[in-house]
């Protein structure tokens, strides 16, 4: 483990660098004190645009407690719930993509690259054709449209110990968690790869490929067996989209992000010395084996989460790292919050976008983040090729 009078050792060998590098580290603070005011702001400008409209001065009267009328219904139980999921989930996204691009040590992983998202992807396709999840129940035509369960047959008892099993599978929830199986799948079966067959960090890409592949096959094949109901419900919950989060999700995603940020701001310098390679990291005593399976699985999990919740967002956690390396460079104690910050940044944006660009509704997110996505990543790549 690398001691900070290690790290000070150089630094205080030279006259003069120690003064130069604080200089160069609290502008780089400044830089992100700067991004997080530009995600307070683009909140703020958020709330009031849509097709209802709020003023300034009745955005701070309701965050200051008002509650008047219609201004209060659209702020707190539309458009907050869904900056808040935008800010978290981005920001996951990002900070999941940051450390896979170090773990793997290849600036081409993401958690959409290694196929986690599509194996959240086929989970939610298959709970929705073959287990009837997340469908609309039979609506009633007596009762004035109100949506109602089916009733039962009179043959078969008002309560089995069954029924709260067959509830769930037929819930909104099932979709959600057989996404998060389907993801957590496709993670077990790269870190068992990587665990037993001792693969490297760039075959570990390869397998995430191809698992890819594989979940996307399987998704297209369970959409041949899908009725015509039950193919726009999974193309539907595919395009990826924040505005059907509740408090309950984004306290999990939140509660999810903050422990595994705090785990890898404590890993810090150990993502440091992985950068530079496994014989550095070994040589200055990180167990690199350990570091990369539960850096992974964290990074992992935090994307089955989000994705479970929100769908395939793609390239927000390919594209966020690269924009945070070009802003503050590959120190992690400054490239993952920057990370994340421009992560909710990107996806607040889009999100924010998609409400703009179409009077009814809203664009999915997913969509305007792979569009975004592509030319900004091109920019990138040739910037580093000029150099």
């Amino acid at each position: 483990m690398m001691t900070k009078t290690d790290r000070n050792a150089d630094t205080a060998a030279i006259p003069g660098t120690a003064s130069l590098y604080k200089n160069a580290l609290r502008k780089k603070m400044g830089l992100l004190l700067c991004l997080g005011g530009v995600l307070a702001a683009l909140a703020v400008v958020s709330i009031g645009l849509g097709r209802y409209e709020v003023g300034i001065s009745q955005i701070i009267h309701l965050l200051a407690g008002g509650k008047e009328g219609a201004a209060h219904t659209v702020l707190w139980h539309i458009r907050m719930p869904r900056i808040m999921a935008a800010v978290i989930s981005g920001a996951a996204l990002a900070l999941s993509g940051t450390a896979v691009q170090t773990l793997l040590k290849n600036p081409l992983a993401s958690p959409f690259t290694l196929g986690i998202s599509q194996g959240a992807a086929f989970g939610a396709a298959f709970a929705i054709v073959f287990m009837g999840a997340g469908m609309m129940e039979a609506i009633d035509p007596t009762a004035s449209g109100s949506v109602v369960a089916a009733p039962l047959a009179s043959s078969a008892p008002p309560f089995t110990l069954l029924e709260p099993i067959t509830r769930f599978f037929k819930g909104i929830y099932a979709v959600t968690f057989f996404a998060f199986i389907g993801a957590m799948g496709a993670t077990a079966a790269i870190l068992l790869l990587a665990q037993y067959r001792r693969m490297t960090p760039h075959a570990v890409i390869l397998a995430g490929v191809a698992l890819s592949s594989l979940f996307t096959s399987g998704t297209i094949l369970v959409q041949f067996f899908a009725t015509e109901t039950e193919l726009a419900t999974v193309v539907f919950w595919t395009f990826g989209d924040v505005s059907r989060s509740n408090g309950h999700e984004i306290a999990i995603i939140a509660f999810a992000f903050g422990v595994i940020f705090c785990f890898y701001q404590y890993q810090q310098w150990n993502l440091n010395s992985l950068s530079s390679g496994d014989p550095v990291a070994k040589s200055l005593g990180v167990n690199v084996r350990r570091l990369r399976l539960q850096g992974m699985f964290l990074a992992s999990l935090l994307t089955a989460l989000v994705t479970a919740f929100h769908g395939v967002i793609a390239f927000l956690g390919l594209l966020a790292p690269h924009i945070g390396r070009k802003l503050v460079g590959a120190d992690h104690r400054l490239l993952i919050p920057v990370s994340c910050t421009v992560g909710a940044l990107l996806l607040l944006a889009a999100d924010t976008a998609g409400r703009m660009l179409v009077t009814s509704g809203s664009l999915p997110v997913g969509v305007l983040t792979s569009f975004m996505g592509a030319p900004l990543f091109l920019v990138l790549l040739i910037g580093m090729k000029e150099r």
